[in-house]
């Protein structure tokens, strides 16, 4: 046999490409050659297959006087990483009849060192989504990422250390399907195992922060429907204290948010644990560029809008950014998904988070006092780098004023259990909302209500209809803040355990939608 046909994947969101490794061995000046668009990762593939076979135990590929193709196909895809590998030197091995298995129903990836140990590779959980919707039966991959793939379900998951354990398993495939006496070691599977939810350990809780009793509320109400907020005020008041402490409130992923999550991090290199099962808190520095936050690059890659998906994206000095990222995010903030179109390539990634911003009235921070350095201009100029259509998008305004010295000394015995009995009532109002969602699905949370759906899942009283009919004139309200209003009602409405919005939901729903700088 001279030509092999094997599998892998190309990662990619939210599921990976299949990917066929062909390999074509015929008579001829000795050629060994890689095609079907691969990048550098992959053309240096050749070194590492001819090393890992040589010490393995077979003949490497740069022995032989023969021309051998490796063909990666659809050739119009490009391909990247070293997850490729793996597959190839199967594909390679079965050409050259060094070993005989059927590929078919199998998804191999993994990268190899030159002694033929596998490494683990970047978006495994892609891979196995991919491999179980498209009939794959069986997946291998380094036992590092074992774990990972297994989250799935619906394949069978083979973890190895090696090229040569996954060649002995295939062995004893082939042999017991021939009847022959098993001589090989096969690998154990992994089998999926439910997902354990560890209680996080967080800084900073709602009980750590002195006074601010608007603001907490503020933060309580955008964990439970995922509104968008921004805390302004002087330095120093607990802007970025708050936003952590809302990181704390947040409830734990669902599984399927878990595996949605996992796959984002596996992909963009950046899983730190074997599986994320709490909302992701992203806090980019303000010198951040535009790629880094909203993804971008030669072939595009999800930046940190995407990585804070189904998680809290926390801007701290808000107008310190670039004013274009900042307008960047008016896409992801508004469908929820990111866009990115490059001349070698285009991906939509989601981007379904909570923005967090905190800033300062002006530049110096203390506009409206004697303490106040700037001058008019300056304090102008540095409140329109947010333009119009952003602070549409955000639903809540919250102001974090100074506190007075006396109420920072001592213990704070205010409120001991407060950030417990706020997750308490966070997590009731969410149970609300994925009731008041399980036949659209389509959103989560209140924040993410379609204008067409509001009428029929936001019911306002004739009261509260009236008091928003009439704010909406004197506050100038948009249509799009018209309906970010009624959004932030119906969250309120459901941290009350109230099935209609009353005019008091609507009355406290309006009081943050009124920009103080």
């Amino acid at each position: 046999m001279s030509f092999a046909r094997v599998y892998g994947a190309q990662p990619a969101l939210p599921k990976a490409h299949i990917v066929s490794i062909e390999t074509d061995i015929s008579r001829g000046l000795h050629a060994f050659s890689i095609v079907g668009l691969p990048d550098k990762a992959v053309e240096e593939a050749r070194d590492r297959l001819s090393a890992a076979i040589k010490h393995s135990g077979f003949t490497s590929p740069k022995s032989t006087n023969k021309k051998i193709i490796v063909s990666l196909a659809p050739a119009s895809l490009k391909k990247e990483g070293s997850a490729f590998d793996l597959p190839a030197a199967l594909s390679y091995l079965a050409a050259a009849e060094d070993i005989e298995f059927d590929p078919e129903k199998k998804l191999f990836a993994g990268e190899l060192s030159l002694d033929g140990a596998l490494r683990p590779i970047r978006g495994v959980l892609s891979m196995a989504l991919a491999a179980r919707d498209q009939g794959f039966t069986e997946m291998y991959v380094p036992k590092e990422n074992a774990s990972e793939a297994a989250l799935v379900g619906g394949i069978t998951v083979f973890g190895a250390g090696s090229l040569l354990e996954i060649v002995n398993h295939l062995r004893a495939q082939e042999q017991v399907l021939k009847d022959d006496e098993e001589g090989f070691d096969r690998l154990g599977a992994f089998v999926k195992e439910p997902i354990e939810v560890a209680a996080p350990t967080y800084e900073i809780l709602l009980e750590h922060i002195r006074g601010q009793t608007h603001a907490k509320r503020g933060i309580e109400i955008a964990a439970a429907g995922g509104h968008n907020i921004a805390l302004s005020g002087p330095p120093g008041t607990g802007k970025t204290m708050l936003a952590r402490a809302l990181a704390s409130l947040m409830p734990a992923l669902s599984e399927e948010e878990v595996i949605e999550v996992t796959s984002i991090h596996s992909y963009a290199g950046v899983l730190e644990t074997q599986v994320v099962t709490h909302p992701p808190f992203r806090a980019p520095h303000h010198t951040a560029s535009y790629a880094s936050l909203i993804g971008g690059g030669t072939i595009p890659k999800p930046g940190e809008v995407t990585l804070a998906h189904r998680g809290l994206l926390f801007l701290d000095e808000f107008p310190e950014f670039n004013r274009d990222v900042i307008n960047a995010l008016r896409q992801p903030m508004e469908d929820r998904v990111v866009s990115v179109t490059r001349v070698r390539g285009q991906a939509l990634f989601p981007a379904s988070f909570t923005l967090v911003a905190a800033l300062n009235p002006c530049p110096c921070g203390y506009w409206g006092t004697t303490r106040c350095t700037c001058n008019p201009a300056a304090a102008d100029k540095y409140r329109r780098k947010i333009s119009g259509p952003i602070a549409d998008r955000i639903d809540m305004w919250i102001t974090v004023g100074e506190i007075p010295p006396a109420s920072l000394l001592g213990k704070n015995s205010d409120s001991p259990g407060e950030t417990t009995a706020a997750r308490d009532r966070i997590g009731k109002a969410r149970e609300v909302q994925r009731a008041r969602f399980s036949r659209t699905r389509n959103t989560l949370l209140n924040s993410g209500m379609k204008a067409k759906d509001i009428e029929d899942l936001a019911q306002l009283s004739d009261a509260a209809g009236n008091t928003l009919t009439k704010a909406a004139s004197t506050l100038r309200l948009s249509p799009r803040g018209f309906h970010r209003t009624i959004k932030l009602a119906r969250t309120i409405a459901d941290l009350d355990a109230s099935q209609d919005i009353e005019e008091r939901h609507m009355l406290e729903a309006l009081q943050y939608r009124q920009r103080d700088i």
